[in-house]
């Protein structure tokens, strides 16, 4: 069986036949709704763009086996998840990715602080070292025991001011406790002071399990956008993001279901005012708050994308793959193919928002 590892290792004989392998052996046309593949480096309109993946995962072992021996998992690419540069390099350029910002799920909130707390620390600094042996194609979001939002506040300053991370990943909710409570309000206020971002990628809903068990892994394909859309929410309709009006905010898989849905938010509180609670003043429409939230370009399709354009504005949108796990193994080829989009546009979802965004240089 041909495997992506056998793929990269063939090189350019691979490259030639248009196609690329998924770690199971599963074929993907690398001519995404029309688009022909890409390559390094990546033009657009005759200029060079570093194109940048904000949503790429990695571990480390070390930290791992803190937390305890873990059952192999079956989804695909979660062995490719512990870096080997020479692999995810390889890996990099067959997709036209010029730099990943790494960042690990968290999946530590429900232990205790001492033990959360170490995992949060090994994985940080393991992170900024790999980060600072390829600065040119490796950044990082930080990892922070969020259950502890006094400690959370320490690793993310000395994670950005330190070890030279880009901003902090996190989970869609802590232990069922939304972002929107006020005991997280210190976390997001140093995040706005360090001016760096959070991005939020969910971990599934446990309550949900069993209304989603049976066929099409629903627990991930229904429940983690679902995640997202209720993190967001619950910080739009609860004030967070009036309160923090320069939070920077960064939305895994297009923000789940929200922007596909975003005009009902519109309507709830008119049609069931005790509902809502008349002592939160929100300064704007629900749906106005997508346009100062940043989302991932995860969404699959030209037409996915143009949607999530129309809705939050193309320029909250950043390029997403969500490596090593096969979603979209040619993660720049449907922004090529949207039609919508004008040259600059592509530019800007392809790397320049996130380089700005993330204080890239170079």
């Amino acid at each position: 069986m041909t495997t992506r590892r056998n793929f990269l290792k063939g090189g350019s004989a691979a490259a030639a036949t248009g196609i690329v392998f998924c770690s199971c052996g599963l074929l993907q046309s690398a001519h995404a709704q029309g688009a022909s593949r890409q390559k390094l480096p990546v033009t657009v309109n005759g200029k060079r763009v570093r194109t940048i993946d904000v949503h790429a995962h990695c571990q480390f072992n070390e930290a791992s086996k803190l937390l305890g021996d873990m059952p192999p998992s079956p989804v695909r690419g979660a062995d490719e998840a512990v870096v080997e540069i020479g692999k995810r390099l390889a890996a990099m350029d067959a997709q036209a990715v010029d730099m990943e910002v790494l960042s690990i799920n968290p999946n530590w909130y429900n232990r205790d602080r001492e033990l959360a707390g170490q995992v949060v620390k090994i994985q940080n600094e393991k992170l900024a070292e790999l980060c600072a042996s390829k600065p040119e194609r490796f950044a990082g979001f930080a990892s922070l025991t969020l259950q502890a939002p006094d400690l959370a506040v320490q690793e993310l300053e000395t994670a950005v001011k330190k070890q030279g991370l880009k901003g902090a990943a996190i989970g869609g909710n802590v232990n069922g406790e939304a972002f929107s409570d006020p005991k997280f309000h210190p976390v997001w206020a140093k995040a706005e002071e360090l001016d760096v971002p959070l991005f939020i990628h969910p971990q599934g809903v446990p309550e949900l399990n069993k209304q989603l068990a049976g066929n099409g892994w629903l627990t991930n394909g229904v429940a983690y956008p679902v995640e997202t859309t209720i993190a967001l929410s619950h910080m739009i309709f609860e004030g967070t993001f009036d309160k923090f009006s320069k939070l920077k905010v960064i939305a895994a898989h297009g923000g789940g279901f929200l922007p596909s849905y975003a005009d009902r938010s519109d309507h709830a509180c008119l049609v069931n005012p005790k509902g809502c609670n008349p002592n939160i003043k929100l300064a704007k429409q629900p749906t106005e708050y997508l346009r100062q939230i940043y989302f991932d370009s995860l969404v699959f399709t030209p037409e996915a994308l143009r949607h999530l354009a129309a809705q939050v504005g193309v320029g909250q949108i950043v390029l997403g793959s969500d490596y090593p796990f096969p979603w979209q193994l040619q993660p720049v080829d449907h922004i090529f193919a949207s039609t919508s989009l004008s040259d600059d546009d592509k530019a800007d979802i392809l790397g320049r928002t996130a380089a700005k965004l993330l204080n890239l240089v170079g």
